[in-house]
């Protein structure tokens, strides 16, 4: 880390709830950089359903360039029902992973002291695993057609475009995360190779090439299904998962409720090369909108996350801990208005426990 920069974040409060979780994350950004002795600046922009509901605009190409001089973005959420879905989805949070080439997504899946598990007799010591998803090809390139649309001989393909270059970049991440996180060492390829034959061929047999740079590190594989299945009854037995992008969304779900809810997870949309996006993996949740009564912890731990991919790794693991301080000694739950403090209460407690 360079001590004279001052990192530029771009921040998306977004819809709903985002403004008020945001709001709290930045007050745990400013207390962390004067404990960890970084600078930062930070540039709001108002991207999003109110936007849209206005202009019509989404997010313009011009307007993802821009992006690109920053050193991460901070999203809140996004979401409007007054808003057609799949225009924000598509417009915004798909533009911006693959106009920015934000390869990876990165879910931690750890579940903090204090915080209740659906999992019977599990706890924090068999929940702590990561999942890297690729996030740039797959199923979400968004190609296919029609055959006979609108008839009884209809047809419809959906394309899973996954390329050699692509695939590759994404299990080379998650050996190097694996080697660098130093748990276990292990890495989990989930796949259904018994099935999708040709989209996993390609995966499987890059895996196993790649993995003879990678000594250190043991590997295994397994269906999709066993994973998830496994995931519940065994979560122990994991480090490092990676997998495909229509897969990984749907284990990151999994894993989202294994840790205690979308409360408490937050994600990185990861371009190691450019410019990467943090943000709580919970929805804008806009029934709770200006109350003051959701839970902020998603979008603090995601501001941690952002910390860590900056090189500011003391300020993260500051982050972390106090959150885990106030799961395991403050709230009384993770649901919104049930946590026993406001909104910018828990904030408030957050930054007085960063140590």
């Amino acid at each position: 880390m360079d001590r004279k920069k001052t990192y530029k974040i771009a921040v998306i409060p977004g819809d709903g709830t985002g403004p008020e979780v945001i709001r709290e994350g930045l007050k745990i950004l400013e207390a962390a950089s004067k404990k960890a002795g970084f600078k930062y600046s930070l540039q709001e922009f108002d991207y999003g359903a109110e936007r849209y509901l206005k202009t019509k605009k989404v997010l313009t190409d011009t307007e993802v360039q821009g992006l690109k001089k920053f050193d991460a973005i901070y999203l809140g959420a996004v979401g409007d029902p007054r808003v057609k879905p799949g225009i924000l989805e598509q417009g915004l949070l798909l533009k911006m992973r693959f106009g920015l080439e934000q390869y990876i997504n990165l879910r931690p899946v750890k579940l903090y002291p204090g915080v209740d598990t659906p999992l019977k007799d599990k706890g924090p010591k068999d929940i702590d695993f990561v999942v890297v998803r690729e996030n740039n090809e797959g199923l979400y390139v968004g190609e296919g057609e029609f055959l006979k649309k609108g008839t009884k001989d209809e047809t419809a393909l959906q394309v899973s475009r996954n390329t050699r270059a692509g695939v590759e970049r994404c299990l080379r991440y998650a050996f190097e995360f694996t080697r660098k996180r130093n748990k276990r060492k292990k890495l989990l390829l989930c796949g259904k190779t018994n099935v999708l034959t040709y989209a996993w061929d390609l995966w499987e047999r890059t895996f196993h090439e790649v993995a003879k740079e990678y000594p250190d590190i043991k590997t295994d594989y397994a269906h999709v299904d066993a994973t998830c299945m496994w995931m519940v009854k065994n979560p122990e037995w994991f480090d490092v998962i990676v997998t495909d992008n229509m897969f990984g969304d749907i284990i990151t779900d999994l894993g989202a409720m294994i840790q205690g809810g979308m409360g408490v997870a937050a994600g990185g949309n990861i371009n190691p090369e450019g410019v990467s996006m943090f943000e709580p993996i919970g929805g804008s949740a806009p029934k709770y909108s200006g109350k003051n009564v959701i839970n902020p912890l998603a979008a603090i731990c995601a501001l941690g996350m952002l910390l860590d991919e900056l090189g500011e790794a003391s300020a993260a693991k500051m982050v972390e801990n106090s959150v885990m301080f106030i799961t395991a000694n403050k709230l009384k739950s993770l649901s919104a208005g049930k946590m026993g403090y406001s909104t910018s209460e828990v904030g408030n407690l957050v930054v007085e426990n960063l140590k």
